[in-house]
């Protein structure tokens, strides 16, 4: 942006013909800071709804302990079960408790797989929701 001072001898009339927009700018700097601060804060509130404490003991869940041992034989909490329809018959009774009990399930390192599979898809099958793995931190290297 020149500025022309009308000094050059050329110039008869001496008129500038270039727009002074220091002014222009001026204007606009001071509109657009009159236009942010009317602008009301945009308040973004989420409402949530949050549980509130209960005065009650958090009640222990009830805790099944299925082991596969060596030769892929099941017990229930210690207790051998001697077929695949015992398994599904106290599974069974599991799933019809309210609350539904824990599935802790541990197999040894010499299990056939067959063996975890089949409590886990009988479980799966008679509506049993919650299973865990115990003891598996032995086989990680």
């Amino acid at each position: 942006m020149a500025i022309h001072l009308g000094t050059d001898p050329n110039d008869d009339d001496g008129l500038m013909m270039d727009i002074n927009t220091t002014p222009l700018i001026d204007v606009m700097l001071v509109l657009i800071i009159m236009l942010i601060i009317t602008i009301p804060a945009q308040l973004h509130a989420v409402n949530l709804d949050m549980p509130t404490a209960s005065t009650a003991a958090p009640q222990e869940p009830v805790v099944v302990r299925i082991d596969i041992n060596a030769q892929s034989q099941w017990s229930w909490n210690g207790k051998a079960l001697g077929n695949r329809e015992e398994l599904e018959a106290q599974l069974t009774l599991a799933a019809a408790q309210q609350p539904q009990p824990e599935l802790h399930i541990r197999a040894h390192g010499q299990a056939r797989y067959e063996a975890a599979v089949t409590v886990l898809t009988t479980a799966q099958r008679v509506g049993l929701t919650k299973l865990g793995m115990v003891g598996t931190e032995q086989f990680v290297n």
